[in-house]
């Protein structure tokens, strides 16, 4: 079972259970793979929820018995750096300060900071002072929400 399918699988039970699905990471860290989901929810996620959360869908994957190999399943709060991937996201979150990374450089660079402006068809808009930044979304490596910046801006 791969990442998309584990993620078609708990997300409906993550949002069924007032939660939203942030982002999903699967791998092998040493000898052991890992499941590790990134949940968010109005009001945040708390300890207690990421508890409940982690009893929940494991149990979904276990009674659908579809990964084979044993693994570790981590619940997290998607922090005050979280990133931003799905589409929704670049809407919520425009007009926020950022952090990008590309993939391969643009004019020598692949890191900056500025406003998200939002996504447009395939291009992630940036503001960066007062210049607007298109990047191809293909090129984009990572957005995250800068807190550093947020901490600045209250």
């Amino acid at each position: 079972m791969d990442a998309r399918e584990i993620e078609t699988l708990v997300t409906p039970l993550v949002e069924q259970e007032g939660g939203e699905l942030v982002d999903l990471q699967w791998r092998r860290e040493g000898a052991r793979w890992v499941l590790r989901l990134f949940l968010d929810k109005p009001g945040g996620i708390t300890l207690d929820d990421c508890e409940y959360f982690s009893d929940r869908v494991g149990a979904l994957l276990d009674e659908a018995g579809k990964i084979e190999q044993s693994y570790v399943l981590e619940i997290s709060s998607p922090g005050l750096d979280r990133i931003i991937k799905k589409d929704k996201d670049f809407e919520r979150f425009a007009g926020k300060a950022v952090k990008l990374r590309l993939k391969l450089a643009d004019d020598g660079q692949r890191r900056f900071a500025g406003t998200l402006e939002g996504l447009s068809g395939g291009t992630v808009l940036v503001r960066i002072g007062a210049d607007l930044k298109e990047f191809e979304r293909g090129n984009v490596d990572e957005v995250r929400l800068d807190d550093a910046a947020a901490l600045e801006q209250e």
